[in-house]
């Protein structure tokens, strides 16, 4: 077949053409193809011209309703194929498919498509309904994870996405966890699917630190994630994430996974943001509606510490000043003394806890960051506890590098060191162990881990998310009768954030309980 030569200023027309032009036979043969056809379906001209249009764009189940499309043309029997918009799929020459939309002629046996692919707008009305479908289905949902998991199952049910994840920060830990992730296309995710990751690492870790849009062309050669090879394996490619926020406050991630490498959507990043607000503004709601349940827990919890904790040592206060005003022993006086100064410690320790959160917490309290060794201080703070771990015959075990350089307040990381090493000693009993362990993390360079373990009563397993709330005080420190202020770990806490680290209860069995605490060795801005 020889190629059909059309008069120059034709082929300048057709070159100056957006939508794709395709001539063929009626046999299927290609006998033209612009510019624009070389854009929508990949294939040149030269490699386009005399194939089978059938062979080289339809996908394989519409082969046969695309040849007898032409037989019926061949035959004079239009029917309703000429001069209408149809609505076709056809096939990249990467294998994707796409709708496109024509408009067929027919001159001397030549049938004419002019054609455009139509994957955007059809892309953009879906979404609308996506969105409408994802706001009924947050309202409705009877929790967090239940709405996460209706968001990822609309991307990868209504919007084709092979893999779609909502990662969602874990304020305690200060990690990224996957609240729900939608696997479409049943891809082995064994080895993708981890469901934790830290701020800055991988897509979703990128996302979330930097607060913006990152789109990934080819996920299997971005070597900086800690999956692309798994993603390789797979056959996922392309990679999109969009910071889900409430005001400046980014929340977290929400990321999808495409099966072939293409370049930034403008419309696609445009509508992920969206439904991406849309989350935002959900969990900001249920954060509400939480806060106002945790502050009617806070109050009731705050009223059994005042009758327990304040009333107590005023009732022995009181009984022992009645005691020391008959007593005329001066032992037995001596004694009442020591229990009524001991009783006054105790409120004096609760009122300072009190007043040194509510400074920490208001920012009122500076915090003077300088370098420091992290390994001297926490010998230091080990040192002051021998009276105390002799007396109740603990031993208390330090694994620590020679020197450990940070950058942080001494006096306040002193506090956190001799805080973790009284609660530890406190609740583990006569004859047990406490180990306080340090070290450069080898899986975050620049960062410090440093644990304190003990073999005591340890902490069941479902209270180790409230630890860290104000005045609780978990069911093990309670039926052993050890008395505290439900303040310490808060306070912990909120120092090591002024120092943007973080402490956690590790996952542990057994008895016993193990902090971590991670910090970076030097001071990082954060801008959220």
């Amino acid at each position: 077949m020889h190629q059909r030569n059309a008069p120059a200023g034709a082929d300048a027309v057709l070159a100056m053409m957006s939508e794709a032009y395709v001539a063929v036979t009626l046999d299927g043969r290609i006998v033209e193809w612009n510019r624009a056809a070389e854009a929508t379906f990949g294939w040149s001209r030269q490699q386009a011209y005399g194939q089978d249009i059938a062979q080289l764009i339809a996908p394989p189940r519409h082969r046969a309703i695309y040849h007898a499309g032409l037989l019926r043309l061949a035959d004079g029997d239009p029917g309703r194929l000429l001069e209408r918009r149809l609505q076709l799929t056809a096939t990249h020459r990467d294998g994707h498919e796409l709708p496109v939309e024509t408009v067929l002629t027919i001159t001397d046996q030549v049938v004419h498509a002019l054609a455009h692919d139509v994957s955007a707008a059809l892309r953009g009305a879906r979404f609308t309904m996506i969105e409408a479908a994802v706001s009924r289905g947050l309202a409705e949902a009877p929790t967090s994870s239940n709405a996460a998991a209706r968001v990822v199952e609309a991307l990868g049910v209504r919007m084709g996405w092979p893999v779609s994840e909502l990662w969602l920060i874990d304020e305690d830990r200060q990690v990224l966890t996957c609240t729900a992730r939608h696997n479409r296309a049943g891809r082995d995710l064994a080895h993708f699917a981890i469901g934790e990751l830290q701020p800055g690492t991988g897509l979703p870790g990128t996302v979330y630190q930097d607060g913006r849009v990152r789109w990934v062309p080819d996920l299997g050669a971005d070597t900086t994630s800690p999956r692309y090879r798994a993603a390789a394996r797979i056959g996922l490619r392309v990679a999109v994430g969009v910071p889900i926020r409430t005001g400046s406050r980014v929340l977290g991630a929400l990321c999808v996974y495409g099966d072939r490498a293409e370049e930034p959507d403008e419309l696609l990043i445009g509508l992920l943001c969206g439904l991406a607000a849309h989350v935002g503004q959900y969990l900001e709601r249920r954060r509400a509606e939480e806060l106002a349940i945790d502050l009617a827990r806070t109050k009731d919890e705050f009223l059994a510490l005042v009758t327990h904790e304040l009333r107590n040592p005023l009732a022995i206060i009181l009984g022992t000043v009645a005691l020391f005003e008959e007593e005329a022993d001066p032992e037995e006086q001596a004694q009442n003394l020591r229990t009524i100064g001991n009783c006054a410690e105790r409120l004096s320790v609760m009122a300072d806890d009190l007043l040194e959160l509510a400074r920490l917490e208001s920012g009122s309290l500076t915090i003077e960051m300088a370098p420091l060794d992290l390994a001297d201080l926490l010998i230091e703070s080990i040192a002051t506890t021998k009276f105390a771990a002799d007396a109740k015959d603990l031993t208390v075990r330090a694994e620590l590098p020679p020197r450990l350089p940070v950058c942080g307040d001494p006096d306040r990381l002193r506090q956190v060191a001799d805080n973790m090493l009284s609660n530890a000693m406190k609740y583990t009993p006569k004859g047990g162990t406490v180990t306080v362990r340090a070290g450069l993390d080898p899986a975050a360079p620049g960062w410090v881990t440093w644990t304190v373990a003990d073999n005591g009563i340890g902490i069941p397993v479902d209270e180790r998310p409230r630890l860290f709330r104000r005045f609780y005080r978990a069911s093990t420190a309670l039926e052993a009768r050890i008395p505290g202020t439900g303040l310490g770990l808060v306070i912990t806490r909120t120092i090591l954030e002024r120092h943007h680290g973080t402490i956690a209860v590790a996952d542990t069995t057994g008895p016993g309980a193990t902090f971590v605490i991670r910090l970076p060795q030097e001071p990082l801005a954060r801008s959220r």
